[in-house]
């Protein structure tokens, strides 16, 4: 016999995870969720050790997300990771501007990444949310319009995973007053920031 219900599945997977951290009494209620969640996505209870949630984060996300706010991700990958019934019911809009003309032009132009063009685009646009899971260029970008005044969007989810700039890119991000969800180290990825926001969406609407 085994459990065939989704929602089974999943309450007893959280059991499990909750069960075998080190210290879950370390975080509040709503940091355990995005923590547990990040877990569950990725089967490494090192997301216990390295998820840094700086500057109100949480509670700015839920107050975006009950308004109804604007998400822009930094790959496709990302984007078909975050739950759209919940987004719907929410109000929410989530896009990506990576595959959009524009932004090869822009690149090429530039002699910069697609992920920063993108970024460039969307700040031009006016967004609430980032989330970033792979590209450490769309990270850096993100920071240096913030640095710079252009722009200062309601949170950043950051967690771009690998071996050359991710970590330093949280660390970038990590620096100013903005709401931030990261991760310390290489470790992340499109699955985790989507995780991560479906953590926030379900602390204010889950079906």
């Amino acid at each position: 016999m085994y459990i065939k219900n989704p929602e089974e599945i999943e309450k007893k997977s959280f059991e499990i995870i909750k069960g075998n951290m080190k210290s879950p009494e370390s975080f509040t209620e709503d940091e355990l969720s995005v923590v547990m969640r990040t877990i569950h996505t990725t089967g490494d209870y090192d997301y216990e050790n390295i998820v840094r949630i700086q500057n109100g984060a949480i509670e700015v996300a839920k107050r975006l997300i009950e308004s109804g706010c604007r998400i822009v991700t930094d790959t496709k990958m990302a984007l078909s990771g975050i739950n759209k019934r919940t987004l719907e019911h929410l109000g929410c809009r989530v896009e990506n501007f990576i595959d959009r003309p524009e932004v090869y032009e822009k690149a090429s132009l530039q002699n910069t990444t697609r992920s920063m063009a993108a970024m460039d685009m969307a700040i031009e646009d006016g967004v609430d949310i980032f989330v970033i899971g792979n590209a450490p260029t769309a990270l850096y970008r993100i920071g240096e319009h913030i640095e710079s005044g252009r722009t200062s969007p309601g949170l950043v989810i950051g967690v771009p995973v690998g071996f050359v700039g991710a970590a330093e890119s949280k660390e970038y991000i990590r620096q100013f007053e903005t709401p931030t969800i990261t991760t310390e180290g290489n470790k992340g990825g499109s699955n985790v920031a989507a995780a991560i926001l479906n953590a926030l969406m379900y602390m204010v609407y889950r079906a």
